[in-house]
């Protein structure tokens, strides 16, 4: 029997990469083979990204690039999951004839056999229903063998005024801790040496009784877990980010010494627009006890949010000169259809945003070669990732995977991607830095 062969392309963020990893473990167990060639794939899977206008471009690009390969390919089904269609479903089925299976971002246990049924039946179907349940499955990993990702929340509550999330994918619910325990404690087993826990928000776990966040505890059984050499958390949020927390990460050593904090803004109108949680008075706080602590600080900004004036975006560039954040990544605010703040009045002219978001980027460029110019000399534990020769890449405990820069040095025979190594930095750049391994 000749092997079925699925192809998938995963958009978006690195949660809905646990929900690809997750298709792909399902299909594996019913005898699907995953094929890198889009032109072999009798199944081809867009897993989609629904969060921002680019986002949606990109989905909708992928899905006709995919289709192409009915006719120049092997594909008999191709099918789109994810979080452009569970918002969009009757739309994208009603406007792309190209989409045979349409599966909203929780149907992922019954795919495998509504692939069956429709390659059976030569139907289009769809299936977008949210039951609000976590689906524990084994994954196929679909980053470097060392590297996972393990999510902890699904959902958000938060209810942010530019934000799409909650309705696409419901209100905040925390996985349970035994089952997240377990899959760390197998990834692990696997081979993972850093473990990332990611949820919309993931200072929210275990506050689903009312109760205030278990994360530090959760993070503390965690590192405990044998073959966790680094643990790290992303998407921190500023009002709960608490004392507890910022201990566990600063006198837990296989914890990477690395805050993840999404700040938004930090003009207390502005976020009372945003709606987010907690104040300019939580922002600073949290980032003064950090760094006592010596961590690492990553943060996410929009500019050009509705009636921002330039006095408050004046107030953003002078703040962030102040906090000098190692990692700073910005947007220009995106209308969402159905978010409050796409209704808002005062809407910001495109090109005032891009010169916004500009200004704000070669400030951040500065502080960041400041910032990385201040660790040359030390010496560092790397995470190799790549090697060619006598050059290779790897990152630090204050590099995340995607979002971060590299450190390059030389390498000495024998090294492999997935070990661990000294270097001592020689030279840095605003998003890279030069090493030699000791």
């Amino acid at each position: 029997m000749a092997e079925r062969k699925v192809g998938m392309i995963s958009l978006g963020c690195n949660k809905n990469r646990v929900d690809s990893e997750i298709a792909l473990g399902l299909l594996r167990d019913r005898g699907w083979v995953l094929t890198q060639d889009p032109a072999e794939a009798e199944v081809l899977m867009v897993n989609t990204c629904g969060f921002i206008g680019p986002a949606k471009e990109e989905s909708i690009d992928a899905i006709l690039e995919m289709a192409a390969y009915k006719k120049t390919g092997r594909c008999r089904l191709l099918v789109v999951t994810g979080c452009l269609a569970q918002r969009y479903q009757q739309a994208l089925m009603d406007e792309m004839p190209e989409i045979d299976l349409l599966l909203g971002v929780n149907q992922y246990e019954h795919l495998p056999d509504a692939i069956d049924k429709a390659l059976a039946e030569r139907s289009r179907g769809m299936l977008c229903s949210d039951p609000n349940t976590f689906y524990e499955h084994s994954r196929v990993l679909t980053t470097p063998a060392w590297t996972a990702y393990t999510r902890i929340g699904e959902g958000c509550s938060n209810r942010c005024t530019f934000c799409a999330i909650p309705l696409i994918r419901g209100a905040y619910r925390s996985r349970s801790e035994d089952a997240i325990l377990e899959e760390v404690r197998c990834l692990a087993q696997q081979g993972v040496k850093e473990h990332i826990l990611v949820a919309q928000d993931t200072t929210r776990w275990g506050t689903d009784d009312g109760s205030r966040s278990k994360l530090p505890d959760l993070m503390r059984k965690c590192a405990a877990i044998d073959g966790v050499d680094w643990l790290r958390v992303l998407y921190c949020y500023p009002d709960e980010t608490d004392e507890r927390l910022l201990d566990v990460i600063a006198g837990t050593p296989n914890i990477c010494k690395y805050l993840d904090l999404p700040i938004q803004h930090i003009n207390d109108r502005i976020l009372r627009r945003m709606h987010r949680r907690g104040d300019s008075g939580d922002i600073r706080r949290c980032l003064r006890l950090a760094r006592e602590r010596g961590l690492t600080l990553r943060t996410s900004i929009i500019v050009g949010f509705p009636g921002e004036t330039e006095a408050e975006f004046q107030e953003l560039l002078d703040f962030v000169a102040e906090a000098e954040f190692d990692r700073l990544g910005a947007f220009a605010y995106s209308p969402e259809e159905d978010t409050p703040a796409a209704l808002l009045p005062d809407q910001i002219d495109e090109d005032v945003k891009q010169d916004r978001l500009d200004r704000l980027m070669r400030l951040q460029a500065g502080i960041s070669l400041k910032q990385n110019q201040r660790r040359v000399g030390t010496a560092e534990k790397v995470l190799v990732t790549d090697v060619r020769g006598a050059k290779a890449l790897g990152r630090s405990e204050r590099e995340a995977p995607e979002t971060d820069g590299e450190i390059r040095f030389t390498a000495r025979e024998g090294i492999r991607p997935g070990d661990f190594v000294r270097v001592r930095l020689t030279h840095a750049e605003p998003y890279d830095l030069t090493g030699e391994m000791l």
